[in-house]
């Protein structure tokens, strides 16, 4: 059996997103976008802000960028059927504890599960198992910075990890078995706007996937990135209002969808999209051919390949 998991990047609710989410009629995705999202057994990605009302800018050096999204936030993940979050980031802390204690229980009250932070250090490190498409699936998630934002045994924040040297707990949660049929690592790693990943994710990739992750699927580039082997580097950007880069062209995206078995995926392929001002649907013609012109280039950087196929994007 292999269940289908539609994986999207970074989803950020707060500034402008967050301002449209009142207005009536909004729509976060186009209804063909939602009508494939909807088609997934699981649906996960990486929500990159607080969702709450309470809290104030915390004090971050060298930090330009605090995103923090309104209660309403939640209720609009579970209406576009996101099952679960990662919130293993460097924007999930930008309030302070309260506002991160408030983003879980509100993502509850909604019904969206999530990973990666939680009240102490064993609680942002603990694993989910989801069921998708009758399979046990865990999920794990860890960020690699700031340092500043990791949980601690008696302090809230993130399952933090230096992945220069990916820590023996991360290695141990994706070991098979433990209740799960299979393993999902959500690692939020690298730097921003880079088209390939940094030398340390490579090999931390290769760490996890020998540890048993049966498909890792990172983010923070804000760029999707040629995958390769069990790993999607980087699956990019879902939801946003971010400035565009000219040449990497962040306001093109990819909704994944991985036909996973436990042994690793048997398909990977990306639905084209392009990001509009708080508004995501599916990409013209001449836009998938774009996209498709930098994800072959990418994709030749880590040893992989990608064809089009029927609007869609197969990957090698």
């Amino acid at each position: 059996m292999s269940p289908t998991i539609a994986l999207a990047g970074d989803t950020m609710l707060g500034r402008a997103v967050g301002e449209r989410l009142g207005r009536p009629g909004h729509r976060l995705l186009a209804a063909d976008v939602q009508e494939i999202a909807d088609e997934a057994d699981l649906f996960v990605t990486n929500l990159e802000c607080c969702i709450s009302d309470v809290g104030a800018p915390i004090r971050e050096p060298g930090k330009p960028f605090y995103f923090r999204a309104p209660p309403v936030a939640a209720e609009w993940l579970a209406d576009i059927g996101v099952d679960c979050v990662t919130l293993a980031n460097n924007h999930a802390l930008d309030f302070g504890a309260e506002a991160l204690m408030d983003t879980l229980d509100r993502l509850r009250a909604a019904g969206v599960a999530a990973v990666g932070a939680g009240r102490d250090r064993a609680a942002a490190r603990a694993p989910l198992v989801l069921d998708a498409g009758g399979m046990r699936v865990r999920v794990v998630a860890a960020g690699d910075h700031p340092p500043s934002y990791a949980a601690a045994p008696e302090r809230p924040g993130i399952a933090y990890a230096d992945l220069a040297s990916v820590p023996s707990w991360l290695l141990t949660a994706c070991a098979p078995g433990a209740g799960a049929d299979m393993t999902i690592v959500l690692p939020h790693w690298g730097p921003n706007m880079r088209a390939a990943p940094a030398r340390y994710v490579r090999r931390a990739a290769a760490a996890l996937t020998a540890a048993g992750a049966t498909i890792i699927a990172g983010h923070s580039a804000h760029v999707p990135q040629g995958p390769s082997g069990r790993t999607l580097f980087d699956l990019g950007d879902f939801i946003d209002d971010y400035a565009v880069d000219p040449r990497l062209r962040n306001d093109l995206g990819l909704l994944w969808l991985v036909a996973l078995a436990a042994d690793g995926p048997r398909r990977v392929e990306g639905v084209p999209l392009r990001l509009e001002l708080a508004f995501t649907r599916l990409a013209a013609p001449d836009e998938t051919r774009l996209l498709h012109s930098l994800l072959q280039e990418r994709c030749t950087a880590v040893g992989s390949s990608v064809h089009e196929e029927r609007g869609r994007l197969v990957f090698d």
